[in-house]
């Protein structure tokens, strides 16, 4: 069994409410009706409700198990917007506004999952990354002790002597361009619970990636990896880290062992912390299209429910997946 169907039947066994913030995009509703029939997860729709039975009946679809809302008609409009204005009195919100807000499935999602009546989101299909994070980070906000948003991409290769038999999780490779010495422990952490939730990875071991290997080159970027793997392990001493470490040190026993003697991730690393935004996108897609590996993802990190980002050219099976990832991230948590 692959490791994303083995992420499908984990979400099938403890089902959660994923709310669908874009109810009406044709790619959405035709997951929806997958997600249902599979027993991915229980769905809530946003949308007009003429017009998302309108497209039911048009594609031949059964959204019949689906709970499906009109924000603007929603019976509990008035309570969410109640409780928009108290959580963003000290922006001052007003009650005008927020109703504004809420008409919009992109803020009526978040809003659901803080009062409690969803687990978790997955949206952009129709809307931008910023669109979706923007509105997270303003109901549900980021986790406690976490102050930043990042993306995780689960790697599948075809090493399966490396890594979790060839698992590994890839962080940051979306959100933060050049995260500070703080951020990319928090990050660190954030991608040991991704690997747990996720990948199925029980024991992650977490190599923060640099060009240099304990003290090999002397240049503040460098400083900055280790710094961050200071950081981290005294937050989560209980976590198996170490940093500053380069690539094949991270990742054959040989090299890593020869390099940092002694360390239990060096060589034997399946979760890899790149030190930028850049690095990290340029190495997924490298080992995604030369290593012919396959990239799943990615996953959002920090924030204080699982919210998850489609790509705007993503396909059905797509949306089906990062259901079942939300779903596994809901009960990772």
């Amino acid at each position: 069994m692959d490791l994303l169907q083995q992420i499908k039947e984990k979400a099938k066994k403890n089902k959660k409410r994923i709310v669908l913030p874009e109810g009406t995009s044709e790619r959405t509703i035709k997951a929806a009706d997958i997600i249902l029939k599979e027993g991915i997860a229980d769905l809530i729709l946003l949308g007009n409700l003429d017009e998302i039975a309108s497209l039911e009946k048009k594609f031949g679809l059964d959204l019949s198990k689906a709970e499906i809302i009109d924000p603007a008609n929603s019976p509990k409009k008035q309570l969410y917007i109640d409780s928009l204005v108290e959580l963003r009195k000290s922006k001052g919100l007003t009650p005008e506004d927020a109703e504004k807000l809420l008409n919009q499935d992109i803020y009526y999602g978040p809003m659901m999952i803080f009062m409690g009546d969803a687990d978790g989101e997955v949206s952009g299909a129709e809307h931008t990354t910023a669109d979706t994070v923007r509105p997270a980070l303003q109901i549900v906000k980021t986790a406690p002790g976490i102050s930043v948003v990042s993306g995780a991409m689960v790697v599948v290769t075809k090493k399966h002597e490396l890594g979790h038999n060839g698992v590994f999780i890839f962080a940051d490779v979306a959100i933060t361009p050049n995260p500070t010495a703080q951020q990319l422990a928090e990050i660190a952490i954030c991608s040991a619970e991704t690997a747990k939730s996720i990948a199925g990875i029980e024991k992650p071991k977490i190599a923060l990636l640099s060009f240099s290997t304990k003290g090999s080159a002397d240049h503040e970027l460098a400083a900055k990896v280790v710094e961050a793997t200071r950081i981290a392990k005294a937050t989560r001493p209980d976590l198996d880290i170490d940093g500053e470490l380069q690539a094949d040190a991270a990742l054959i026993a040989s090299v890593g062992q020869k390099k940092s003697p002694g360390s239990s991730v060096a060589g034997f690393a399946n979760v890899l912390v790149f030190p930028d935004l850049q690095a990290g996108n340029i190495g997924y897609k490298l080992v995604e299209r030369l290593g012919d590996a396959e990239a799943i993802g990615p996953v959002l990190q920090g924030l204080g429910a699982p919210i998850n980002d489609l790509s705007r050219g993503c396909s059905v099976s797509d949306i089906v997946n990062l259901v079942a990832i939300t779903a596994n991230q809901a009960s990772g948590k």
